[in-house]
């Protein structure tokens, strides 16, 4: 009988980490066992020992992801002064991160899988769900801005949250189509001109109320 104790013959990390990869680059549904196994070098029984299943393998790649790329675009929220500088900080890392040429272009989260009849149930939810917190991260900076008076009150943060999610997500997917990082700055710049319209409308919003 073989030890139960016997320690796995390959780095669990670096295996996840190629998985990722491998999952960046052609989604859940075209990424096959043979190009996983192959990329993490490992046969398909020690990855169904050491991560279950395909299904489960993809979740564990996407905790992963979420943690080592792209943090420098979410920290940028968070750390700029101003909501207009988190907003123009936010894109500019996104540029960045998305022109890339060392790593697959665009977000997993975003491309990673987007139909649930060829992708399960489960993977499809943790897909929805994290990306519905990237748009909470953003309401949440709004609101902030508004608590910290450099923005109007009457700011539609829902609106604008599910706007630069939205071009974010845009910019993922022209990324992966082969987009130049002058492109992609160009995407930036026209949601950012966009800011002071939002801004302009909630005081003019404010000026009507009797």
């Amino acid at each position: 009988m073989a030890d139960r104790g016997r320690p796995r013959s390959f780095d669990r990390t670096e295996a996840l980490e190629r998985a990722m990869q491998v999952f960046w680059k052609k989604g859940y549904e075209g990424a096959s066992l043979n190009d996983l196994t192959a990329a993490m070098g490992i046969g398909c029984p020690s990855l169904y020992a050491a991560f279950g299943s395909k299904e489960d393998l993809f979740l564990e790649a996407i905790a992963h992801y979420t943690k080592v790329i792209g943090t420098e675009i979410w920290e940028a929220i968070e750390k700029a002064s101003t909501a207009r500088a988190a907003t123009q900080d936010f894109l500019n890392a996104t540029v960045k991160a998305y022109s890339r040429t060392d790593l697959p272009q665009g977000c997993l989260i975003a491309l990673g899988a987007l139909h649930q009849d060829s992708s399960s149930g489960r993977i499809c939810a943790d897909l929805r769900r994290r990306r519905a917190e990237n748009i909470d991260a953003l309401r949440s900076r709004f609101q902030r801005g508004i608590a910290e008076g450099d923005l109007p009150a009457g700011f539609d943060c829902d609106a604008a949250a599910l706007f630069y999610a939205t071009t974010q997500h845009g910019m993922s997917i022209i990324a992966r189509d082969g987009a130049s990082r002058e492109a992609l700055d160009a995407v930036a710049k026209g949601a950012m001109a966009a800011f002071q319209p939002l801004v302009d409308k909630a005081y003019a919003d404010k000026q009507l109320e009797p």
